[in-house]
């Protein structure tokens, strides 16, 4: 609009420089230059440069669009262009010294890189599938009845990620001594618990409460699935180690957290349309595996 406004009145400039002579003209080009210098300072303070850091600009849409989006996050300190600018002022030091250092080629730092692409890209791809997704009632219950949530107890014979055979042997025989005292004595799982088990829920008779089956590792959840309350199971091993587990309840549908429910369905949706993204991906590629090494 500005500009339409400006040719104009320079048009009418230009006719009138025919009727009003060399003073007229004289006049008319210093209300042309002013015009024109007015005009370059209007649209250069648009967006504005805030900062310069060793050459590099900060400019004034930055500073705001970065303000903006720190005032949607809680903080112990107050948010203010002044604190913002200095972090804006602070990476560009850091991002600086991190060229300088060549750090984009460090072995960790393009994992890193590597990370943030990778979830970047799927993020690009599955987006518009990720939103059509929708969570039921009905989803939920159907979910439900194939995984309840169950409250247990449980005493672990701890054994590392890489054990030993002899580790892995003596945790066993522990843990089968245990059971075989419990299947003479089942009431005394939490006493056997608090004596027995490597667990944190020791001093609690081995309570580990009501939990989803997304928190349990899956040998467990399989142990305890649809077994009713206290079932006690013969040791199982789990990567943690060897578990007792009984099982102390579980709840019905009706008094479960909707919403963490419909959070895990909703996961499990977008795990199934991950899966048949990546199987799409692998049928296209040469991918060759050596099984010899997974064993």
């Amino acid at each position: 609009m500005f500009f339409r406004l400006f040719i104009d009145f320079f048009v009418k400039l230009i006719k009138n420089n025919n009727h009003l002579g060399n003073r007229g003209m004289f006049k008319n080009t210093l209300v042309l230059t002013s015009l024109l210098l007015l005009s370059s300072t209007t649209f250069a303070v648009k967006d504005p440069v805030v900062a310069v850091v060793d050459g590099i600009k900060i400019k004034k849409s930055e500073l705001d669009k970065t303000y903006h989006e720190n005032l949607m996050f809680v903080s112990d300190k107050m948010v203010t262009k002044d604190k913002v600018l200095n972090d804006l002022i602070n990476r560009r030091l850091g991002i600086k010294r991190a060229k300088k250092a060549k750090l984009d080629k460090d072995p960790i730092v393009r994992k890193k890189m590597d990370d943030i692409m990778y979830h970047a890209q799927i993020s690009k791809d599955l987006e518009p599938r990720l939103k059509k997704i929708v969570v039921t009632e009905p989803d939920v219950d159907k979910y439900y009845k194939s995984f309840p949530e169950y409250r247990t107890a449980h005493i672990l014979f701890r054994v590392r990620t890489k054990p030993d055979e002899e580790e892995n042997r003596a945790a066993l025989n522990q843990a089968l001594k245990v059971y075989s005292s419990l299947k003479k004595k089942p009431d005394a799982f939490a006493e056997l618990a608090n004596k027995f088990s490597q667990s944190s829920t020791a001093p609690n008779g081995g309570d580990m409460g009501f939990q989803p089956a997304i928190r349990l590792a899956p040998e467990y959840f399989k142990a305890i699935k649809g077994k009713k309350k206290d079932h006690i199971t013969s040791p199982i091993k789990t990567q943690f180690g060897y578990h007792i587990i009984k099982v102390l309840g579980v709840k019905s549908v009706k008094s479960i957290n909707n919403a963490l429910y419909k959070k895990i369905v909703y996961d499990k949706k977008r795990d199934a349309i991950l899966d048949n993204y990546f199987r799409e991906l692998r049928a296209k590629a040469n991918i060759k595996i050596n099984k010899q090494l997974l064993k």
